[in-house]
């Protein structure tokens, strides 16, 4: 589970983040929805440890990460796999090289890299592509290889920040269908951005809605926070 107890963050004087308190719970697939510069991505940031809260808790499985003015658990020390809008590739390495980026990183031993790598390739249906270069593929199948390298790592959370607003609409209806085939095989905890009510509608169990920094809890039909 991931809670929020009432977090702010500011930028330069400007409170980006207002108070914010959220629970997500094991399993769950949350989509937090706004319009642009909401604040919706900053809360991401902070669930990922990539931004400290100027007040409030963040908790992950009941063990507080971040407190005001400090995090508690650095990020690669979340077990959180990361999907983002840019998704930074390394353009000189191969669809394998890129996936076992962050299993190189992390120490894991060559042959259950290798074996991780196959796996991956095999879920998101990229095996003839292991020795392809990011440029050689498409948007879609670059999108697929970001997805895989976020979850080599087995994380039990995932996190996407409008990670298919770029793809033309026929691709991004296809990624849709394989993040939620993904998440049911591997029954991750998705959190998912977008200011696109089609996909929040498409990919969450539930909406969360952000106005200005904070949650927005007018009336709605349909599925809220």
């Amino acid at each position: 589970m991931i809670e929020l107890r009432a977090v702010s963050k500011d930028y330069n004087g400007h409170r980006v983040i207002d108070t914010v308190s959220l629970k997500v719970e094991t399993g769950e697939r949350v989509a937090l929805f706004g319009p642009s510069g909401c604040g919706k991505s900053t809360v991401l940031h902070l669930i990922a440890g990539l931004v400290i809260p100027d007040a409030g808790d963040i908790l992950i499985d009941g063990e507080f990460v971040a407190t005001a003015h400090k995090n508690l658990r650095e990020p690669q020390e979340r077990g959180i796999g990361l999907v983002f809008q840019d998704l930074a590739l390394w353009p000189h390495m191969t669809v394998s090289e890129n996936i076992a980026f962050g299993l190189r990183a992390k120490g894991i031993p060559q042959a259950e890299r290798e074996e991780r790598v196959r796996e991956m390739v095999g879920l998101v249906r990229l095996g003839d592509y292991l020795n392809a270069r990011p440029a050689e593929l498409s948007g879609g199948q670059q999108q697929r290889v970001a997805l895989a390298r976020a979850l080599a790592l087995r994380p039990r959370i995932v996190l996407m920040d409008e990670p298919l607003s770029t793809l033309d609409e026929e691709l991004n209806l296809q990624l849709r269908q394989e993040i939620l085939r993904l998440h049911g095989e591997l029954k991750f905890t998705l959190v998912y951005v977008t200011h696109s009510r089609d996909e929040a509608a498409a990919l969450a169990t539930r909406i969360v809605y952000f106005r200005q920094g904070r949650l927005d809890t007018t009336p709605r039909t349909g599925r809220t926070a």
